[in-house]
């Protein structure tokens, strides 16, 4: 019969939704191992726990006594209790058994396998632990390093005649020879437990993952949070759900931290639902703390997402969803880029020239050379400045990436220089084809054309992806790309007409007669319509491009428009949009977080704290939300005004952006889960010692 696979992840908190111990066949030692490792299931204060009417009052499980009795579980309970008058009495009577003393004992023992193993058999000298100790650390050592470069473990042959037996086994033989109490170590312990196996490297893996993963809950620490969702297929088809937590922490610095992945076998809303509730419940935390979910719109489950987050806010409907901006940023971009059909045939010519420059060496050696010698002449006339990544030399973009449009002007220069050692080039293929193309007034004209709205959304795109992001500020953002998206239709056809006219000019191309009658594209040859060459580029091109911008912005970001929102966008103190009213109103659509009595105190606080800030040197120039969070903090404002900075903290943690999972594996779900967890958070990953890994594993 196949073996059974338990993964650790299918034991959450809440009974209701777990598997039973029971259910697993009896064999899966692991099961209790990780049951008992998981820690006593106790719900996270604040919880109401429902009340029995007992002996005249309501009675109930009191929070405070997980204090005093910290066995007190529901892991392995069958059925409730509920004489909550005599409970005190009943745990002090089972606490004071001889069973529930050898029952922690055994507990003890088992949870401690080594040293339990030890106990038992007094061959397992001192010697022997200390070798065993020796062992660990270089394992530890070489499984870190390769989670952290992301490299690769196995190897296909990892016999002890192969050359080369994988990265992880080849990196422990290098480390031997190098340290010769390593060596003996090896050579002189038990030939079983040489820390060598793939299960002891998942072990290792578990163990950091574990230690990262306890760090990021003890951050977050009963505070309030949002999830953001993504989801992506491996290369073995398997659906990946990755969940990352945002939350404000004890510095009022906006977190977002990767909690895990999980393998979702059905894309149904509900199926989603409870993988999500899932990986919450897994990781001790209660929905009822969740205060804003975003999900990848362009994801396989988008539709089903959408359902998702309404199932969501039926449990809590605090849980406020709020449309991925940058996502949301980039379809406005990929939609522009149909728009017309002249626009449609310009990105269509791209890739061809992309390909066609860096298909040869010698013509990207030429481009890089000419685009090398044009960097230092601005650097000379200090135009560009120099410093780590910044103007450095590089291979060719590909179309598509956000600074494509310096490229095209390159290839537009490589494909001049190649006029004359194309003669093995056809016209329509090679590059006499594509010079006759992208020396037409229409490609230059779309190209000066994208490169200006392009670039207009460009720093749109970089301030929503970065971590410290807030609505407030994106609102802003976003509201300022529209003006100057309208500002260019109003005010921008006559400067661009000049440059492209300039640009021909220089060249010694022939601009051609824009009141020339032409007929018009993509009408019957029957109607011959006739419109002027100037009609067609300012009516059909440039204004039809920044309409179909501006509507799909609009479209994108309707969410802008929400209540919501809109009070949220009224919250930074130093903006003359800040507006009490508003702001009451959003605690009031924050009614768990604000009560009647918080209400009435917040319009006098946000007065008081509007005044402070402005007379407070700290905040002269802070512009953004996050940074007044951080100042608040710093400067124990945070305690002085709690309503104002509960508002402030709850703006901050509503999602705004998806970080992107691309997944290329054929591993096991819970192995890739741990490798990411550590990959992800590599910043709290380097900060554990291996002490806490050697306790871990």
């Amino acid at each position: 019969m196949p073996r059974v696979e338990f993964q650790c992840a299918d034991i959450i908190s809440d009974p209701g939704l777990r598997k039973p111990i029971d259910d697993y066949p009896s064999e899966i030692r692991e099961v209790k191992r990780a049951y008992v490792l998981r820690g006593p299931t106790q719900q996270a204060l604040g919880f109401t726990y429902p009340h029995k009417w007992q002996s005249g009052e309501w009675r109930s499980f009191q929070h405070h006594w997980f204090g005093k009795y910290d066995w007190l579980d529901n892991v392995f309970a069958k059925i409730g209790y509920e004489q909550w008058k005599k409970a005190l009495e009943k745990f002090d009577k089972h606490a004071a058994s001889q069973s529930h003393y050898n029952s922690r004992l055994n507990c003890d023992d088992f949870m401690n396998q080594r040293t339990s193993v030890a106990r038992k058999f007094e061959k397992h000298t001192m010697e022997e632990e200390n070798r065993y100790k020796i062992r660990l650390t270089p394992s530890i050592d070489v499984a870190r390093f390769l989670i952290m470069q992301a490299d690769a473990f196995r190897g296909h042959d990892e016999s002890s005649t192969s050359l080369n037996k994988g990265t992880y086994r080849e990196m422990i033989d290098w480390y031997k020879d190098k340290v010769e109490t390593v060596k003996d170590a090896y050579n002189n312990g038990y030939k079983n437990c040489q820390m060598l196996s793939p299960d002891i490297q998942k072990d290792i893996t578990k163990a950091c993952a574990e230690e990262v993963t306890a760090v990021i809950l003890d951050e977050i620490h009963g505070r309030k949070f949002s999830v953001l969702i993504d989801e992506s297929r491996d290369v073995s088809i398997k659906e990946q759900m990755a969940m990352i937590l945002r939350f404000v922490n004890d510095e009022g610095k906006v977190m977002e931290r990767f909690l895990g992945l999980k393998h979702t076998e059905k894309c149904t809303s509900v199926a989603l639902k409870e993988a999500l509730l899932s990986m919450i419940s897994s990781h001790k935390l209660s929905i009822s703390k969740l205060r804003g979910q975003g999900y990848d719109g362009a994801s396989n489950m988008r539709g089903e997402f959408n359902g998702v987050q309404k199932l969501i806010r039926d449990e809590n409907p605090y849980a406020f969803y709020v449309h991925c901006f940058a996502h949301q940023l980039q379809l406005v971009v990929v939609a522009v880029s149909t728009s017309t059909p002249a626009i449609a045939d310009f990105f269509n010519y791209v890739p061809l020239i992309v390909n066609t420059v860096g298909a040869s060496c010698m013509r990207k050696d030429v481009l890089l050379a000419k685009h090398h010698d044009k960097l230092l002449e601005k650097v000379e006339n200090c135009e560009i400045a120099t410093g780590r990544g910044l103007n450095q030399k590089n291979s060719l973009a590909r179309p598509g990436d956000t600074r494509w449009g310096s490229h095209l002007k390159h290839c537009f220069e490589v494909l001049e220089i190649l006029k004359k050692d194309s003669i093995k080039l056809t016209c329509n293929g090679g590059a006499f084809g594509l010079i006759g193309k992208i020396e037409t007034f229409d490609f230059v004209f779309i190209l000066h054309l994208m490169i200006e709205l392009l670039s207009i959304t460009d720093n749109l795109s970089r301030a929503l992806q970065r971590k410290d992001q807030d609505i407030v500020e994106a609102m802003h953002l976003i509201m300022g790309v529209k003006e100057r998206l309208q500002d260019t239709r109003d005010n921008g056809w006559e400067p661009l007409f000049k440059r492209v006219k300039s640009f021909y000019d220089k060249n010694q191309i022939k601009v051609p007669n824009m009141d020339k009658e032409v007929n018009a594209r993509g009408t019957s040859a029957r109607r011959r319509q006739k419109v002027t060459n100037m009609h067609f580029y300012h009516v059909e091109i440039f204004l039809a491009a920044i309409d179909a911008i501006l509507t799909e912005m609009n479209h994108r970001f309707s969410d802008v428009s929400s209540e919501l929102l809109v009070c949220m966008a009224t919250l930074n103190p130093n903006s003359s949009s800040f507006d009490v009213d508003r702001l009451v109103r959003l605690a009031e659509i924050y009614a768990e977080d604000f009560d009647v009595g918080h209400i009435l105190l917040l319009r006098s606080e946000l007065k008081e704290f509007h005044v402070r800030v402005r007379n407070n040197k700290e905040f002269f120039g802070c512009t953004e939300l996050s940074k007044v969070a951080e100042i608040m903090v710093k400067t124990k404002m945070n305690t002085s005004y709690p309503l104002v900075y509960r508002l402030i903290e709850l703006t901050l943690i509503l999602p705004l952006s998806l970080i992107k999972t691309d997944l290329h594996n054929k591993m096991g779900d819970e192995w890739l889960n741990d490798l990411m967890i550590c990959y992800v958070e590599k910043e709290i990953f380097r900060s554990i010692t291996n002490e806490k890994n050697h306790t871990t594993v």
